[in-house]
């Protein structure tokens, strides 16, 4: 420090890295390496002067009363009369780049202090690199604090000397910022409002949307619960929007207003561009809700109707990929989307060929949501267009028919299908090349000919030659898909119809069936679930009761083990189809059981041969004996399970069990593996009236043998009364049956 004693107005001549300061009325001693005026102390601006070679602006101070205060950085004392104090100002940038952490943090205060009250210029900032000193210090620093506090005096030095932003503009500043915008809350709040005071500049804006994570971090500040942050960064948003490039990066990080912007106002290329975009972003309901509610589908509809050629490509596109959202489509409708459609798929203008399977999709998508709001003659209209599509086309116009069509208000569009000859009309295309094709048809096929009448069968049926074909594609599909909707229509085909049995059993039908589930689950996955349904469905033609023979068939190739596991593993809907073929083959199993005296004496019966129902000698495939098979367990099971669908068909299987002649044997089973208390449990569930008056047939038949009437009388007993008192009127006649049975009745009681 040098301190000189002269009049206020004599000259002095100093370098341009010396601060000089002129003390009246007070005078002043300051010993700093930069003078600060801490907040310590109490101040009032009056008359003291402060200039250098570069400004010769005028700062007032007044000393209230004599003191003395020192500090690592600052020491004030009191003279007598006037002095002079040159304090090197070169030294604060020597310790903003080298100093450590506490005397970095006074040196930025004290910088701040001196940029807040203008006693350093622009030049200076600039001349001695100050902007870059910062920038690098707050990317080398490790503690929040200092980055937080070098910002705010970034911030500072850009508001009051405007040409400084420019220092901060080049990609590694802005970089370096940008990655405070995920640090701590106060570090956010800094950073993004120096980066909004830097946006006036366009070299800015240009620059921040191409810095890696930059947009992401400025959308998740606008959607958080900081306000100042929230504003500026949706002000910086803004500010950068008119970018097509930053509307697409703000979409992908799930801000969608700036991108339907461009839609709307855009110029054509922006709207193309932002159009592809939205057409390739992977799209959650959420988002497409989002979308719908900023208005995007107007616009790309519009595109689509009066654009040029690329601008109908990308409409198309985006559009499909909004489709995917069941709420967005009846918007699409309403805005005329579907008349355009249909043209362009019947239009025959060349130029216009590459929009037909962007318009194919998207008519799938809308008649997979809205399959009502199509005119039901655009379905067969559709379909004569096949031959003439190319495979991709092709299986989007059979989507779109197959979402008509299987419509439950569609009936009658299914009624003229088939008086249209479209069965007909779809056959040879089961052997298309392409597999997607092949199970587009099978899908339709399968629900034109689920409705068909008794007196349109035989003229509608598929045919020998399809059938054997549709049994070869399941056989040799490697595709889930394509051996599930082979084995849908299969199943579909009437019941007793003998003359097409034998062409499945021709055709090696069944023991691909029983190959098919041996080795998986049967509801492992949707198609496994729905692949035994249809088996399920498909074993009821070879367990037909009246012929033995094709019963005798199917048992040899293994379907009574097949069966028992759809039963134990398959849906409601398979093991009400299971439990009807085990039914159908357990109705002939006393007539086929061996006697129980061995006609070769020399040899003697198996006792585990024995059927303590049948009362003869049992095996699965001898006489389809499901206590041999292990079948009853599944039955028992399935009653007591909380899907009530087989609930029917499986007491009708177990029904078979209590056939005459069997009657007291069979009872005495269900009673040994507690199974009479399962039908009873169906007295008092949710179960249909059918399957209630069966349960009710089978404990009339239990209930004969007077130790099951003592075992079970007084629990059966509550039920019965229950039912007779709320249940369908029809079964009062049965209830009052067992009641009588139980001596809680007379026989002949008018009761019910």
């Amino acid at each position: 420090m040098a301190v000189f004693p002269i009049e206020p107005s004599s000259p002095i001549q100093v370098s341009q890295h010396w601060m000089i300061l002129r003390g009246k009325n007070t005078p002043i001693g300051i010993h700093a390496p930069f003078p600060s005026f801490c907040p310590t102390f109490t101040r009032q601006r009056q008359t003291l002067a402060a200039f250098s070679p570069k400004q010769q602006s005028l700062i007032t101070y007044t000393i209230s009363h004599p003191f003395l205060y020192s500090s690592p950085h600052i020491t004030l004392f009191t003279h007598h009369h006037p002095f002079i104090m040159i304090v090197e100002i070169g030294e604060i940038v020597l310790k903003l780049k080298f100093g450590g952490d506490e005397e970095l943090r006074g040196t930025v205060n004290e910088l701040g202090v001196l940029v807040e009250e203008r006693r350093v210029d622009g030049d200076w900032i600039s001349e001695e690199g100050v902007v870059s000193v910062l920038v690098d210090r707050m990317s080398a620093r490790e503690g929040g604090i200092e980055r937080v506090e070098i910002i705010r005096v970034l911030r500072c030095i850009v508001r009051e000397f405007d040409h400084c932003k420019g220092l901060m503009a080049d990609v590694t500043s802005l970089t370096t910022l940008i990655k405070s915008l995920a640090r701590d809350a106060a570090e956010r709040r800094e950073a993004v409002g120096l980066l909004l005071d830097l946006c006036h500049l366009s070299v800015v804006r240009r620059r921040i949307g191409r810095i890696k994570g930059c947009i992401l971090m400025l959308v998740t500040l606008m959607n958080g619960d900081d306000p100042l942050a929230s504003s500026d960064a949706g002000k910086i948003l803004n500010a950068i929007s008119q970018n097509a490039q930053n509307a697409i990066h703000m979409a992908e990080a799930g801000y969608f207003v700036p991108l339907v912007q461009h839609l709307k106002e855009g110029s054509e290329m922006s709207k193309i561009l932002t159009a592809t975009a939205l057409s390739k972003m992977v799209l959650s309901e959420q988002s497409r809700a989002s979308l719908g509610e900023n208005g995007s589908v107007e616009p790309l509809i519009i595109m689509f109707k009066s654009g040029k050629l690329e601008a109908k490509i990308s409409a198309l596109h985006a559009l499909e990929n909004l489709s995917l959202s069941a709420n967005l489509v009846p918007v699409m409708l309403s805005s005329g989307i579907l008349s355009p459609l249909l043209q362009l798929l019947f239009s025959v203008t060349s130029s216009l060929t590459s929009l037909r399977e962007p318009a194919a999709a998207l008519l799938a998508k809308v008649a997979q949501s809205e399959p009502s709001q199509i005119s039901k003659d655009v379905a067969s209209q559709m379909l004569s267009l096949l031959s003439l599509s190319s495979p991709l086309i092709r299986c989007h116009l059979l989507q779109a028919v197959h979402s008509i069509a299987s419509h439950p208000s569609s009936s009658k569009v299914r009624s003229d299908m088939k008086t249209n000859g479209v069965v007909r009309l779809l056959l040879p295309f089961l052997s298309d090349s392409d597999v997607k094709v092949r199970v587009a048809i099978l899908n339709l096929l399968d629900t034109i000919t689920k409705e068909l009448t008794e007196d349109l069968e035989q003229e509608y049926l598929i045919g020998e030659d399809y059938t054997r074909m549709i049994v070869r594609i399941v056989s040799t599909s490697v595709l889930e898909a394509e051996k599930a909707a082979g084995l849908s229509l299969l199943s579909g085909f009437p019941i007793g119809d003998k003359q097409m049995t034998n062409v499945l059993k021709g055709a090696n039908l069944l023991p691909i069936l029983v190959s098919e589930l041996s080795s998986s689950s049967c509801n492992s996955t949707p198609l496994k679930s729905s692949m035994s349904e249809a088996i399920a469905s498909i074993t009821m033609w070879f367990t037909d009761p009246s012929d033995k023979k094709t019963q005798r068939y199917a048992v040899e190739l293994g379907v009574i083990p097949l069966l028992v596991k759809i039963l134990s593993e398959g849906s409601g809907t398979a093991k009400l189809r299971a439990a009807t073929s085990l039914a159908q083959l357990s109705q002939n199993s006393p007539s086929l059981r061996r006697s129980n005296v061995s006609r070769w004496t020399c040899i003697s019966p198996s006792r585990d041969a024995f059927c303590e129902v049948h009362g003869g000698y049992c095996t699965v495939k001898g006489n389809f004996c499901l206590i041999k098979a292990g079948a009853i367990p599944p039955l028992i099971l399935a009653l007591r399970g909380k899907e009530k669908e087989a609930d029917e068909a499986v007491l009708n299987c177990l029904a078979t069990l209590l056939q005459d002649g069997l009657s007291e044997n069979g009872s005495n089973f269900l009673a040994k593996i507690h199974g009479v208390e399962a039908i009873m449990s169906i007295l008092e569930s949710g179960t249909m009236t059918k399957a209630k008056e069966k349960a009710l047939w089978i404990l009339e038949r239990v209930f004969h043998v007077q130790a099951h009437r003592l075992k079970y009388g007084d629990s059966a007993q509550v039920l019965l009364i229950d039912l007779a008192q709320t249940g369908d009127p029809c079964l009062k006649p049965m209830v009052a049956r067992i009641l009588a049975q139980l001596e809680l009745l007379q026989v002949q009681s008018s009761y019910f």
